[in-house]
Formats: C-alpha cells, structure tokens, sequence
C-alpha cells in the first residue's frame, strides 16, 4: 500500500523507465496502441511541459488516460512532473531516438506518407 502525505492530496512521482534499458518489444507495445499514439503525436507538436494530463482529447476515461500515460513511462516515452496539482508531460524523443533510431519519425509521420 502507498502511504500518502497528510489529507491524501499528495500523490506519488511518477516512475519512469530509462530509454536506455527498454527492449525494442516493450517499446513497439507501447506504439500498439491507437490512443498511445495520438498522446505522443500531440506531445510532438508541443513545447516539452506545456500539456497536463487532462488537456489530451482522446476517447478514454481517466483511469485508462492514467494507465496509457503509464505504459508510455515505461517505455521510455513519456517523462512526466507534477506542478502544483497538474500532471505535465514531456516527450522523450531525444533519449528514445538514441536508443531506437528512426522509431519514433515512422510514427510521428502523416499517414498519408505511405
């Protein structure tokens, strides 16, 4: 069980996988899933902290938001902080690009790229 600080407020950092140590399977899970993709298409388009957790339109709820972000952070993808009581994420691109090369363009590119 988590312990958590005082009124229960408080929630514990998050856990992030170091690129460096995520195997190319655990990576392509994590690319798998539609809603995965389209959380790291918009972090692509933004300043690095700029999105919180909530401001995602994606056709989930929080608890499965929480769970994608979280296969995300193992998978080297995502880093995320928590400033005041929102959650900000990062992506990764530079540390995972180094581990997987190219990965990440094939992703990130349009569809209609062929």
């Amino acid at each position: 069980m988590t312990k958590r600080a005082g009124s229960g407020s408080h929630r514990a950092a998050p856990v992030h996988a170091d690129p460096a140590q995520v195997s190319v399977l655990t990576a392509l899970s994590a690319l798998a899933d539609p809603v995965r993709i389209q959380l790291i298409r918009e972090l692509a388009s933004c300043a690095d902290w700029t999105r919180s957790c909530g401001s995602f339109d994606v056709p989930v709820g929080k608890a499965a938001l929480s769970h994608h972000f979280s296969v995300l952070r193992g998978a080297g993808l995502v880093e995320q902080r928590d400033e005041g009581p929102r959650r900000v994420n990062r992506l990764r691109r530079a540390e995972f690009d180094a581990r997987f090369p190219g990965l990440l363009d094939l992703i990130l590119r349009d569809d209609d790229a062929g």
